[in-house]
């Protein structure tokens, strides 16, 4: 074989390799996010002069609710580590009841503009006189979890998660699952007085 002819094998062979490894098959790495460590979990007791008590997490500071439109025996549980605020609010049932349980499902469902999905778990306790539920609101939302618990006669009391970031369904998702596990411990725990 001559020279010219291995030159143009080469070359022919060269041509190939790049035309077939320049394909149109790139596909982007979805956004990475920073790693979070979660706490382990441990609850303490909110027994204070509210008419209701409950477990809360021991990473988690409740205060008195100091916004101005608060109202007696409403309270925040902060969770300083995760940016987020679970706004707790009490109301006294005194023939509303309807009224309180349409304006709760009025504002969780408030987010369907931006909501993938909204679904409900019911809750009950009947030896402690709990009933409730639980929202999960999916999707970009500003409030991903909202729930309300009651007695149906005396007590009424509702809550909503934010997080202090911009509405990020996959950034939050890690937190947001372990916080609304730390919301069903408080349903589940809460007592009336």
């Amino acid at each position: 074989m001559t020279q010219r002819l291995l030159i143009q094998r080469f070359s022919l062979l060269l041509f190939a390799i790049l035309f077939f490894s320049c394909s149109n098959n790139y596909a982007p790495k979805p956004r990475g996010y920073f790693r979070i460590t979660l706490p382990e979990k441990s609850y303490q007791k909110a027994d204070t002069t509210l008419p209701y008590a409950f477990e809360f997490p021991e990473y988690a500071r409740l205060k008195p609710d100091k916004t101005g439109t608060q109202e007696p025996f409403w309270v925040n549980l902060d969770f300083p580590r995760f940016d987020a605020k679970l706004h707790i609010s009490y109301k006294a049932v005194e023939g509303n009841l309807y009224q309180l349980l349409e304006d709760n499902r009025e504002l969780a469902f408030k987010h369907t503009i931006k909501a993938d999905a909204i679904k409900e778990q019911l809750f009950e306790s009947p030896e402690k006189q709990v009933y409730g539920i639980l929202y999960e609101i999916e999707g970009n939302t500003a409030s991903p979890a909202q729930f309300f618990v009651t007695d149906s006669t005396r007590h009424f009391l509702r809550g909503s998660l934010y997080f202090n970031t911009v509405p990020n369904k996959d950034s939050i998702a890690p937190v947001l699952e372990f916080v609304k596990q730390d919301i069903i411990h408080l349903m589940e725990t809460l007592t009336w007085k």
